[in-house]
């Protein structure tokens, strides 16, 4: 069973299929034993419409964004869709905010990725005023802001939590927001984390799980998961400052010659099979339960296809009330 006091979290929409032929599986949810359902926002679905849908479809859920990009949107823009999940799901929105990566942001999005942590901090001062429903004049070291007052502030301001990797937005996100949200970390790394923040601060993290038993099938394609991810500047920083830099570099090497099958090829297993959860849905449970007792207060399961288990059953299968 679920560890005490912990939540459980699922992330919609599910990977084999689109968010209107969601409905069903989301509706499963509660009576499964998960107390959270996630969005993500990427190149797909955006951040905050699963998540009304979701408020409809399994009511009593906990929401959460995880992530929306600080600089994707105008802080304003940001805080009336906060506002809106916020009157939607009283005291059950949580607003995951970070600062996203240079591909979304400027190659995807038009914006600028300058100064991330700087941009992630002063949006989060502007959504406690501006979900505060306090009218917001301000110039920030990153954007001003004159004279924005939401017209109708929720009644219950959501809780903002952070996506954060390494120390600084870590202890912001324990020192200033309402949580800290990570990813791609095992669970002995749960631990180096949890000194970053605190024992009081609330740590949320996306567990990427196959259930399946073919290990070298799971770990071919957990080799091109992670290659898509820990490339990514914040991601390789995060990692190496998680130990793996050595283990890690001939992959970054062979990436930056232009040689994808070799760096696919030079990433360990012990690294897929630390990052990624897999095996039969027993040892999977066992394993997120390992994430918890290390210090993760909500895991937020994202399924994965290529086991030999559908993704409905997976979800079925991971669930708390599954034992």
């Amino acid at each position: 069973m679920m560890a005490t006091g912990a939540r459980w979290g699922m992330t919609v929409p599910f990977y084999d299929r689109s968010l209107a032929g969601s409905k069903e599986l989301v509706a499963e949810l509660p009576g499964l034993g998960y107390t959270d359902m996630w969005s993500a926002e990427v190149n797909g679905v955006d951040g905050f419409t699963p998540l009304a849908l979701a408020n409809e479809w399994a009511p009593g859920l906990r929401l959460g964004s995880a992530i929306v990009p600080a600089s994707t949107r105008g802080p304003g823009l940001l805080a009336m869709s906060a506002a809106t999940l916020a009157d939607l799901a009283p005291d059950r929105f949580v607003l995951g905010i970070g600062a996203s990566s240079p591909a979304i942001v400027e190659r995807w999005n038009a914006g600028e990725f300058t100064r991330p942590f700087s941009r992630t901090r002063d949006t989060l001062r502007f959504l406690k005023k501006a979900l505060a429903g306090e009218k917001v004049t301000e110039k920030y070291e990153t954007f001003e802001v004159k004279g924005f007052k939401l017209e109708r502030a929720p009644k219950v301001a959501p809780k903002i939590v952070l996506a954060a990797l390494r120390p600084r937005m870590l202890r912001l996100a324990a020192e200033e927001a309402d949580g800290a949200i990570t990813n791609w970390l095992s669970p002995e790394d749960v631990r180096k984390v949890r000194a970053e923040i605190g024992p009081e601060t609330e740590l949320v993290a996306r567990l990427f799980v196959c259930v399946s038993e073919d290990a070298d099938k799971v770990r071919e394609l957990g080799r091109w998961m992670l290659a898509s991810y820990l490339t990514v500047p914040v991601y390789a920083a995060f990692h190496d400052w998680l130990g793996r830099g050595d283990v890690l570099r001939p992959m970054h090497e062979a990436w930056a010659a232009g040689d994808r099958q070799a760096a696919l090829k030079a990433i360990p297993d012990e690294v897929v099979d630390a990052l990624i959860v897999h095996g039969d849905a027993a040892t999977c449970r066992a394993r997120i339960r390992r994430y918890v007792e290390n210090g993760l207060d909500t895991p937020v399961l994202a399924p994965i296809p290529g086991g030999e288990v559908p993704i409905a059953q997976a979800v079925r299968d991971l669930a708390p009330n599954a034992e």
